[in-house]
């Protein structure tokens, strides 16, 4: 069975609970699961879930918080260049069926990683790993080279109302 690219996007919910489900279902299938978080530090209702299978999943995170409303600074970069590190020996051990790589989009989009070192991970994929990337902003080369794109785009939502995320929903 040959591993394929995807690449889940857009300014919608829903991308990183897309990729808990694709873990969920490989889990279930019997298959080793990592999970690297970007730029998020807090331990989110989706970690805690995969946390409940530590024989099959793998849950690492390489973030200071979600750090939108302020420049990124040496920390975020330091820890998304050691993330960026961990996911190339996790490739390159072929311990896992999956790898999922949450929000890296979003770290390339504000240039802790470049898009050269996210097509770098592709190319030393192993034929038979699913990688998954995840995050507004994918770059049009990650797009490109994937086999797989899911593009999520926001129609109506209820934060638009004052509604603020809620644990277990929405976080």
């Amino acid at each position: 069975m040959g591993g394929y690219v995807h690449v889940y996007t857009g300014n919608g919910k829903g991308k990183t609970t897309a990729a808990v489900g694709l873990a969920l279902r490989a889990a279930g299938a019997g298959l080793n699961v990592f999970f690297g978080q970007f730029v998020k530090s807090e331990k989110y209702s989706e970690i805690s879930a995969l946390d409940r299978f530590p024989e099959l999943v793998t849950c690492r995170r390489y973030g200071s918080g979600c750090w939108l409303t302020r420049e990124a600074d040496e920390t975020d970069v330091r820890m998304a260049r050691e993330g960026l590190e961990d996911i190339r020996g996790i490739l390159s051990a072929r311990q896992h069926q999956l790898v999922i790589l949450d929000e890296v989009c979003i770290a390339e989009h504000f240039g802790l990683l470049s898009v050269e070192d996210l097509l770098a991970l592709i190319e030393i994929k192993p034929l038979e790993v699913e990688l998954i990337f995840t995050g507004r902003y994918a770059h049009p080369q990650l797009i490109e080279r994937a086999d797989l794109c899911t593009e999520m785009r926001e129609v109506k939502h209820y934060y638009q109302q004052g509604v603020l995320a809620r644990k277990g929903i929405d976080h």
